[in-house]
């Protein structure tokens, strides 16, 4: 996908070549007088184009206008929810025309946000997954323009929101992919082509690294598979070798069939994505890599696959993760939190600033949430809260979720030191609970993306998030970063860039 940038009035826009032209038009805007301002005028007038966001009014061959087809698009208040909706609804919309070429104009001023969110939601309604199809119709929009009534103050927040749709389009396409064409050796494969970007290294440790390790609980879940289990270990490094590292975590079940503890046979082809966790982080990884920010990164993935044979760990086995702490497995289903805790324990060697696991963890949070918000749980209120803002600003957002220790009290095991799952009551929150036992030494969030990953029915496939929220956190954390560092005479403008 090319995506370019450019300075537009809509006088302009009307003389641009394109095959569809999208013009973002949010309530009270009275763009200068020219063709497409007539036709926005016209349109409001005759009550055709309302002001809530995601409106449409589609138009021929419009006089004075260069381009054959163009598209009204209510954004309401203009705020990044308004413009994603409108944006989605316009592409849609457009798309059923087979276009290469489409334009989107701001009629107002943009900032950042909004850009960033048009930028997103372009591309997310015009992605098409094409891997595992033999006569594959990719998506047919090559090209992606914005026009803003000034370019250059929204250059920066432009590069990001491309390196994040990269991010995400990784993650989508990983998350999309059937069992046999993802399995843990093929997703390390996919990380290893990481570590071409910029500062980004690879390793990738196998079944007897991780059982020297002593990674009980992880490898317990692989046993039952013919597929060797990959922990796969990413660093980004931005930022002196001495400044501690954010770390993100990801689950890499390539497939969940529940194991002894088996899943009912409906939908259990969406099994394939209880690996969205890891896709996030290497989707991150991707962005890292074209954005270059100054911080420390690393991204751990443990994966493997939940199977059943004659070797397969069963309910009522005990195992003895990383840290020491025995888990009594009551439930071979509830497998992702036995990979983490040894992965969470695994940080611990990188002393690091903050740790987020990011999990399609349990379906207690799609009840909860359902697919708009993903559930998060934090060890700290500042970090919590920071993730909770780039949510907002990136349209992937969250909601915190409480970790009493009442809830830790259903976890308790006669036969080792914790067991696996409590009751069916609050079972997000007491899988949050269980991990929390091995993020003790660090400050810790974990993101339960059970709802948010992916979407059944007739729109089936992967989302990507929450690549957006991980990468906003992570860009303002380098940000705030700067704005410490920078030297007093140039902290004015270090605020001001931050503010972008």
């Amino acid at each position: 996908m090319d995506f370019q940038l450019k300075t537009l009035s809509t006088a302009q826009a009307a003389a641009e070549k394109a095959d569809v032209l999208i013009v973002l038009v949010a309530a009270g805007t009275t763009p200068s007088k020219d063709a497409i301002a007539t036709l926005i005028a016209e349109a409001r007038k005759a009550g055709d184009l309302p002001d809530k966001a995601g409106k449409l009014l589609a138009l021929y061959r419009a006089a004075h206008v260069a381009a054959p087809r163009v598209v009204l698009a209510s954004v309401g208040d203009g705020k990044p929810a308004s413009v994603r909706a409108g944006v989605l609804a316009a592409v849609n919309a457009a798309k059923s025309g087979d276009p290469r070429r489409v334009l989107i104009v701001f009629a107002q001023a943009a900032d950042a946000a909004g850009l960033r969110c048009a930028i997103a939601a372009a591309a997310d309604a015009s992605y098409v997954y094409t891997t595992s199809k033999s006569k594959a119709e990719p998506r047919s929009i090559r090209y992606l323009g914005f026009g803003v009534t000034e370019a250059g103050p929204l250059r920066e927040a432009f590069d990001e929101a491309t390196a994040m749709v990269a991010g995400i389009e990784l993650a989508k396409e990983w998350g999309n992919r059937p069992g046999n064409y993802c399995t843990p050796s093929l997703l390390a494969d996919a990380a290893r082509k990481l570590a071409a970007l910029p500062c980004v290294k690879c390793e990738v440790l196998g079944p007897k690294e991780v059982e020297k390790l002593g990674m009980g609980a992880f490898s317990a879940v692989a046993q039952g598979s013919a597929e060797p289990l990959r922990f796969i270990v990413l660093r980004y490094q931005g930022a002196p070798k001495d400044e501690a590292p954010v770390v993100l975590v990801g689950k890499g079940i390539t497939f969940d069939t529940g194991g002894v503890s088996l899943k009912p046979a409906a939908e259990m082809d969406e099994m394939k994505f209880d690996m969205c966790g890891a896709a996030s982080v290497l989707g991150v990884f991707r962005a890292l890599g074209d954005i270059q920010p100054a911080l420390n990164v690393v991204g751990l993935i443990p994966s493997c696959e939940n199977m059943n044979d004659g070797r397969a760990v069963k309910p009522g086995d005990v195992v003895t993760s990383m840290s020491g702490q025995t888990i009594e497995v009551l439930n071979t289903d509830a497998e992702g939190r036995l990979i983490l805790c040894d992965a969470l324990n695994y940080a611990k060697r990188f002393e690091p600033a903050a740790v987020i696991d990011i999990a399609t963890l349990t379906g207690a949070c799609v009840i909860a949430l359902g697919g708009v918000r993903s559930g998060l749980f934090a060890s700290d209120d500042t970090l919590a809260a920071a993730l909770e803002a780039a949510g907002e600003e990136a349209q992937d957002r969250c909601w915190r979720m409480p970790l009493d220790e009442d809830y830790a009290e259903g976890l308790k095991s006669n036969f080792a030191d914790v067991a696996n799952i409590a009751g069916r009551a609050g079972g997000a929150i007491t899988a949050a609970k269980f991990l929390q036992r091995f993020a003790g030494d660090f400050q810790w969030a974990h993101l339960d993306i059970a709802g948010t990953a992916w979407k059944s029915g007739a729109a089936k496939g992967a989302t990507g998030r929450p690549v957006g929220l991980l990468l906003t956190y992570l860009l303002e954390r380098a940000r705030k970063a700067a704005v410490k560092t920078a030297p007093r005479k140039s902290r004015k403008s270090a605020k001001t860039r931050s503010a972008t």
